[in-house]
C-alpha cells in the first residue's frame, strides 16, 4: 500500500514479497554496525521478520517502517518510517539504505516526507530518533531534519550509549 510519494521516491508498506531486499539490507555492514545484527540469514527469516515487525506494527498502529523505492524504476533503495519501540516513550523516525544508494539524497528526501507525515497525517506532537554516537551521516541527517540531541540513553543493559534526538511539533 502506497503511503507517501516524493519527487523521486515512493514509500509503501513492506510485505513478505520484499524479503529478498530486506535480507540484503539488514546484512549490509552499515546496518550491522549502526543498527545491529538481526541474525536474519535466510529469505524465510526475512519474510518472518517483516510479518512480525513492520506488517504487525502497521496493522496495530497505522504506521511502520516503509519500503522506499524509486518512482522511475520501482527499484527498492532503502527503508524509512515511524517506529514505536517499547524502550521509548514516543514514536521515532528510522531509516536505512543500501550502500549503493547512499549519497544521492534519498535518505533526506524520504525522511523529510516521513517527518511531514508524522506531523500532518498522524498528528504526532513529538518525534524522536536514535543513532549511534559514531554514525556521523545519520547525525547530520537528523540535524538537517531539525531534530536536536536531547541526551544519551541506554536502551539495553549492553548499550554503551545511544544518542536520543527529538523534535517537538508546534501546533
Amino acid at each position: 500500500m502506497k503511503i507517501l510519494e516524493t519527487e523521486r521516491l515512493r514509500l509503501r508498506t513492506l510485505d513478505q514479497d520484499d524479503a529478498v531486499f530486506y535480507l540484503a539490507l539488514v546484512n549490509t555492514p552499515g546496518f550491522i554496525e549502526f543498527i545491529g545484527d538481526r541474525g536474519i540469514r535466510t529469505v524465510e527469516a526475512a519474510a518472518q521478520a517483516i510479518a512480525e515487525g513492520p506488517m504487525a506494527m502497521q496493522a496495530k498502529l497505522g504506521h511502520s517502517i516503509y519500503l522506499v523505492e524509486r518512482k522511475d524504476s520501482g527499484e527498492p533503495v532503502g527503508m524509512s518510517g515511524l517506529i514505536k519501540r517499547d524502550t521509548l516513550d514516543h514514536v521515532d523516525i528510522g531509516y536505512a539504505f543500501l550502500p549503493e544508494h547512499c549519497g544521492k539524497g534519498y535518505a533526506y528526501e524520504a525522511a523529510q516526507a516521513v517527518l511531514e507525515h508524522a506531523r500532518s497525517d498522524i498528528k504526532l506532537t513529538r518525534l524522536l530518533a536514535i543513532t549511534s554516537p559514531g554514525n556521523v551521516a545519520s547525525i547530520g541527517l537528523l540535524e538537517k531534519l531539525g531534530l536536536r540531541l536531547e541526551k544519551v540513553v541506554h536502551l539495553t543493559a549492553e548499550d554503551t550509549g545511544t544518542n536520543l534526538y527529538s523534535l517537538v511539533f508546534i501546533k
